[in-house]
């Protein structure tokens, strides 16, 4: 349970003219704000008052809202004290709140003492911080339906699902003298089976949600001169790169921000991948390797003369990255601007990034890939931390369906179930270390 002191803390702080927040939280917030207001303060109500200093001087005249436990955020008594937005002003009132007896709060303590109170599930608490830093409208919108329960609803039904099938195996194991032999029962694949396929679905909705929350990180790469820094440039709308004929000039790594439909990507323009002599050019040709193992969209910028000896610099991606093959320049080789699949799925996308033909095609893709199209209304912001838990849950039920399947050994699967369980209690905070809450929350705002 969180501690019974009261902490105090700039919510918000807007502009010359704009409104500032003071909030206050704990069992001491009524006396706080009636000392400082001079008010009884009836819960729930707007009371416009002067703020008052130790001297009876007034501060500022603002609004004084009351939220008793436990409705408020933070499930504890709140104060909330809207004043001018001057900070000089707001620093004057936070310092009357702190000789009242509050402390100042730490980053994200109001959304922790939420948790700890029962207000929020951890996931919602995060979804908090990912509203506040979201930088696209779908970030946005995804962030709100995490804070609403929607990611935190569907694991809430993947816990119970597996509780009622960890009750069917553990009961089993108990009578084992019971003529009937309870682990073959289909019904008892079918649940696993269910869950295997409930627990898939949901994980790939948590990866789309990273990538709205974290943006898409997308790696161009190909040979020098093959027109990956022209590439970024048409992308990003803006002159970010260098550009001249001479082979080698992009030397360093370079990251581009770009919102593309909404959606937050990052596009990261790299030293052309050959081998190289000059210690300069080889370390941005390192860098770029670098860069290519934690994309998650790999950009190969070639040419039709080229395509097959090129592919071979996507041997570096990490496995998980999708590849996408762009093949440039063909306003000089008399090409189509097109979108094909490969014999192996891969996008193959004809464009022009001198003349801008095709540079649609691309866009398109790289805003599928970043969850628009199908799904992309209902998504959900998620974390890396979600996406680990959840593919750690599915590796635990799929060697527990080989342990019921194949191994027929019902200890070995419930154990497995237990694990599972134990990961997604870790996403909504049933089961949190104080080092993991603690890294969770110090990410958060100050008022927050």
């Amino acid at each position: 349970m969180p501690n019974d002191d009261t902490i105090a803390a700039i919510a918000t702080a807007a502009g010359a003219g704009g409104i500032g927040v003071v909030r206050v939280s704990g069992p001491a917030s009524a006396a706080i704000g009636e000392a400082l207001t001079g008010k009884k303060l009836t819960p729930r109500k707007v009371h416009f008052s002067a703020f008052g200093d130790a001297d009876g001087e007034v501060l500022d005249r603002g609004l004084a809202i009351y939220f008793a436990a436990p409705n408020s955020y933070t499930g504890e008594d709140v104060v909330e004290l809207q004043a001018h937005g001057s900070p000089v002003v707001l620093d004057l009132i936070l310092r009357r709140t702190f000789a009242l007896g509050a402390r100042p709060a730490r980053p994200g303590e109001f959304s922790e003492r939420a948790y700890l109170n029962g207000k929020l599930d951890l996931a919602q608490a995060e979804a908090v911080a990912d509203l506040i830093a979201s930088g696209s409208e779908s970030a946005a919108r995804a962030a709100m339906r995490s804070l609403e329960g929607d990611f935190s609803r569907a694991v809430q039904e993947l816990f119970a699902a597996l509780v009622r099938l960890r009750a069917w195996l553990e009961a089993a194991l108990d009578f084992p003298e019971e003529e009937i032999d309870f682990l073959s029962t289909p019904q008892l694949t079918e649940q696993l089976a269910a869950l295997r396929a409930a627990t898939a679905s949901l994980l790939q909705g948590a990866r789309r949600g990273v990538v709205l929350r974290d943006g898409l990180h997308v790696v161009i790469v190909g040979r020098p001169n093959a027109g990956k820094s022209s590439l970024l440039n048409a992308l990003a709308r803006s002159e970010r790169a260098i550009v001249t004929p001479i082979a080698g000039t992009t030397r360093d790594v370079l990251r581009e921000s770009v919102d593309l439909e909404g959606i937050g990507l990052t596009l990261v323009d790299t030293a052309g991948l050959r081998e190289a002599h000059d210690i300069v050019e080889a370390e941005g040709i390192r860098r770029a390797r670098a860069e290519l193992a934690r994309a998650d969209v790999a950009v190969l910028v070639t040419d039709d003369t080229h395509v097959d000896a090129d592919r071979e610099l996507l041997g570096e991606c990490n496995r998980a990255a999708t590849r996408v093959i762009v093949r440039n320049k063909i306003d000089l080789y008399g090409g189509l601007p097109e979108r094909k699949a490969g014999a192996d799925g891969t996008a193959h996308i004809g464009l022009s990034a001198h003349t801008g033909a095709g540079l649609d095609l691309l866009r398109v893709e790289l805003a599928q890939l970043a969850g628009r199209g199908e799904g992309a209304h209902g998504a959900f912001s998620a974390r890396r931390r979600h996406v680990d838990a959840l593919t750690h849950v599915a590796e635990h039920l799929q060697r527990a369906n080989m342990h019921l399947t194949v191994a027929r050994a019902g200890e070995l699967a419930a154990e497995e179930l237990r694990r599972a369980q134990h990961e997604l209690g870790e996403i909504t905070g049933e089961y949190s270390s104080d080092d993991l809450l603690g890294a969770i929350f110090s990410t958060f705002c100050i008022g927050k």
